[in-house]
């Protein structure tokens, strides 16, 4: 890293933040692929330890949690015959817990869609709230036991299931969207949850926002991560400027502002110093 310069720096990750692929962003910043990956890497593990450290104590209300797809090396049924098992290799989920007044990311962890990983998840996020808070998830089952063994009945707790019409007569082609959505259930199930805030729209919003901002979760491209390494750290860097440096328009400040975790926006000259 001695021989880029920090303005080099800045210039690379700006184009990665901003959704561009690695060699888009070779041929905006004219940096070798190589280094623009060495960085990538060097710096998502210093963004992971920093939210790690300091993500703690949020004094959310009402936060929303949802896991968004992506894949890694190769389409799960495309992954070669001795690397289906292996973690890296196909299907990536990337768990996240949004506060729904702050929209900061509080937790969110990169892994299989199981319930070891969901557990994991569940007590990252118990560890990092301030007090007793009203939690909505979708109807994945494994959120049921995680959310019990995380918070032991110390919260509201409720699920969300979202209600699909008829599938429509897709002959000869590959339906690639989901149904109509026809309504909604909502089902508490611990403490007292407030039904009109029983929602998960701000976390599914936030999935966008991922698919717009990191390439590798662009839908129908090469773009992908062809190593869980790099995959996670492009993930961290993501959310590390998502809620530090990105002024959201409906707040006018940062996530990190609005939650009390910051006192001004941070440029990306300040992330990239975090490498020290």
């Amino acid at each position: 890293m001695n021989k880029l310069t920090n303005h080099k720096r800045k210039a690379v990750v700006a184009a990665l933040v901003e959704g561009n692929s690695i060699r888009a962003t070779v041929r905006m910043t004219d940096v070798a692929k190589n280094t623009i990956v060495k960085l990538l890497v060097e710096l998502g593990e210093a963004c992971a330890a920093y939210h790690d450290k300091h993500v703690r104590n949020v004094k959310a209300k009402r936060v929303q949690c949802d896991e968004i797809w992506s894949f890694c090396y190769a389409n799960q049924k495309n992954a070669p015959g001795d690397k289906q098992d292996e973690f890296g290799y196909g299907d990536v989920w990337t768990w996240t817990a949004l506060d729904a007044e702050s929209k900061l990311i509080v937790s969110y962890m990169v892994g299989l869609r199981d319930a070891g990983y969901a557990t994991e998840f569940m007590h990252d996020l118990a560890g990092r709230l301030a007090s007793r808070v009203q939690l909505t998830t979708d109807g994945h089952k494994a959120y049921l036991e995680a959310v019990e063994d995380a918070f032991a009945g110390e919260i509201d707790y409720a699920v969300l299931v979202k209600l699909y019409g008829p599938a429509k007569d897709y002959t000869n082609e590959v339906r690639y969207s989901p149904c109509v959505c026809t309504g909604s259930r909502r089902t508490p199930v611990s403490g007292n949850p407030e039904q009109r805030h029983i929602s998960t729209s701000y976390v599914e919003r936030q999935n966008l926002t991922m698919r717009m901002s990191m390439r590798r979760f662009t839908r129908l491209t090469n773009g992908f991560s062809k190593k869980i390494t790099n995959h996670e750290a492009a993930v961290a860097l993501y959310f590390m400027h998502y809620n530090f440096c990105r002024i959201l328009q409906t707040l006018r400040v940062t996530p990190a502002m609005e939650a009390g975790l910051s006192d001004h926006v941070w440029e990306i000259e300040e992330i990239i110093d975090l490498l020290g």
